[in-house]
């Protein structure tokens, strides 16, 4: 459009467009990882675990993925230095993931290799167009911290 303006439409629908977009960049944030030495499943993990310390059942739910497949993701973080495992005050069954100095230091190397990534696509718009984009993200921010309050309500 020539106005720079998006057309509101409150009754607009995913589109196949728009879900591969989101494919296409998890691919680039995925591409852009690796000179990090990182997966996007390890920065989601450090990413998860910068806002607390959780135990395996957790990082699963959050993940999405079973049990087994998080303690084989987490091993490889701890074995980095990147995450530690340590009893649960509460329940010594209960082994609790928290990330460390070393972790927290990886995810802010990766966030800023994120970022620049996207800064990188957002090169190629105006600044209206941009700014746009931003708060289109803000909103997928949101919409996703809304659906995770729901599913644990």
């Amino acid at each position: 459009m020539e106005t720079n303006e998006l057309p509101v439409d409150v009754s607009a629908k995913v589109t196949d467009q728009h879900v591969r977009v989101i494919a296409r960049l998890a691919r680039v944030f995925e591409t852009r990882l690796t000179d990090e030495s990182t997966t996007l499943p390890q920065f989601r993990v450090l990413a998860f675990l910068s806002e607390g310390e959780w135990a395996a059942s957790a990082l699963a739910e959050w993940l999405d993925v079973s049990r087994p497949s998080v303690t084989a993701l987490v091993d490889g973080l701890v074995e980095r230095g990147w995450v530690e495992r340590r009893e649960s005050p509460e329940d010594r069954r209960r082994v609790l993931h928290q990330i460390t100095d070393l972790g927290r230091a990886a995810l802010a190397s990766s966030t800023e290799c994120l970022a620049a990534a996207l800064d990188g696509l957002f090169d190629h718009l105006d600044p209206q167009d941009r700014a746009q984009a931003l708060v289109g993200l803000e909103v997928i921010s949101l919409a996703m911290q809304r659906h995770r309050t729901e599913k644990h309500a």
